[in-house]
């Protein structure tokens, strides 16, 4: 089912939740919904599934504007983030609760609720009470018991986050797999990045009730269009440039991020918001397209290279988190743990290629269509950059 959210606007308490918000589903998708705590992500699905009613806007669902029809007239599944089991019945009997209410007969009920229970891996659980259970299988009990009733629509709030992370990734792949082989529209709710490109053919990023941006999950960690986006995502070097020249293949830019004590310029990629000549314009680079190099190591003549001093290192599972100072600006860069021979306060080169970098587009990208085009070479774009 195709489910489109139009300038829905909800408050509450004078305070706003949601503003102005945009947002189209397709039939079969399952979309994520990502951000930070109190961007307004369980609000969306609440409002979807008629638990909550929006103060403007409309929700369509097949084109048809379900905005004032009850809960259970939308067809609509949803799993919460506390699971919401009845601690006194058996897990055959939450699973089969939803088909009792509508009172379909007992055979069925039977038929459906086993099919469930072998889905989903839980038969040998179905005498046993809630509270018996583990984390993961409460889950799948949860999950069961939406399947069941066969909605066109799920809607998952943070399902896993109370999951350590090896039923997390298990539990995950059950749900790609489900919700491909029943082809059912989903929404899923989180704030974890990795559960967004796992589970997701697109992204949605929620930042103070609005989309920030919206994209295939691939596009979307490798290209984030807005400074939150890129934050949010690891792209966390944001340099403030100004444009020094423009070259047949190159531009040459000065960084101008207040702090920085000494002059900097490094060459990117000509992009076409380049040739506009703007005064501030904001790039940025992921972490893990920086290189450390020694000083007195040989680098790449093709590559940018900044000299720094390292101020901080931390371990996480994928390298070191390193900080450098530029002369007054921090830039941090991941590095692999094997070999890492650099040591705090060490002298270095903070090496990266000239089309490691790409433009942010403002405080919030409004037309993905001029994004597109400020980052090919052969289009143009008229961009507001503080827009």
């Amino acid at each position: 089912m195709k489910i489109e959210l139009k300038k829905i606007l909800k408050t509450y308490k004078n305070q706003t939740v949601l503003e102005n918000l945009n947002l189209q589903v397709n039939r079969g998708e399952s979309h994520v919904l990502l951000g930070p705590s109190g961007s307004g992500k369980t609000t969306v699905l609440s409002i979807i599934a008629g638990l909550a009613k929006q103060d403007k806007g409309d929700v369509l669902i097949e084109n048809q504007n379900v905005s004032s029809l009850s809960p259970d007239k939308r067809k609509i599944g949803f799993v919460f983030q506390d699971y919401a089991l009845f601690p006194h019945l058996t897990v055959f009997e939450n699973i089969a609760y939803g088909l009792r209410i509508k009172r379909i007969e007992k055979s069925r009920i039977e038929k459906r609720v086993g099919h469930y229970l072998s889905r989903i891996n839980i038969e040998k659980e179905k005498d046993k009470f809630p509270h018996q259970l583990s984390g993961g299988q409460k889950q799948r009990v949860a999950l069961a018991r939406t399947l069941v009733t066969e909605p066109e629509i799920l809607l998952m709030d943070e399902p896993m986050s109370s999951l350590d992370p090896l039923t997390k990734e298990r539990i995950g792949e059950e749900l790609k797999s489900i919700q491909r082989e029943m082809g059912i529209t989903t929404i899923y709710v989180t704030h974890n990045q990795e559960e967004a490109v796992s589970l997701g053919n697109r992204v949605s990023v929620l930042h103070h009730g609005k989309i920030e941006q919206g994209e295939a999950p691939d596009e979307l960690f490798s290209h984030p269009k807005t400074e939150f986006v890129a934050h949010f995502v690891g792209a966390n070097n944001i340099l403030n440039v100004s444009l020094v020249e423009i070259n047949p293949c190159e531009a040459v830019v000065r960084l101008c991020n207040e702090g920085v004590e000494r002059s900097v310029e490094i060459r990117v990629k000509k992009y076409p918001i380049l040739e506009k000549k703007l005064k501030d314009i904001n790039l940025c680079i992921h972490p893990e397209k920086i290189m450390l190099k020694k000083e007195t190591d040989p680098v790449n003549g093709k590559l940018n290279r900044i000299k720094g001093r390292i101020v901080n290192e931390t371990g996480n599972g994928h390298g070191i988190k390193t900080t450098v100072d530029i002369g007054g600006m921090m830039l941090q860069a991941v590095v692999p743990k094997y070999p890492f021979d650099f040591k705090l306060y060490e002298n270095v080169w903070v090496c990266f290629s000239p089309d490691a970098l790409h433009p942010l587009c403002g405080k919030r990208c409004r037309s993905p269509k001029a994004f597109r085009a400020c980052l090919n070479i052969n289009e143009s774009a008229v961009l507001n950059i503080k827009g």
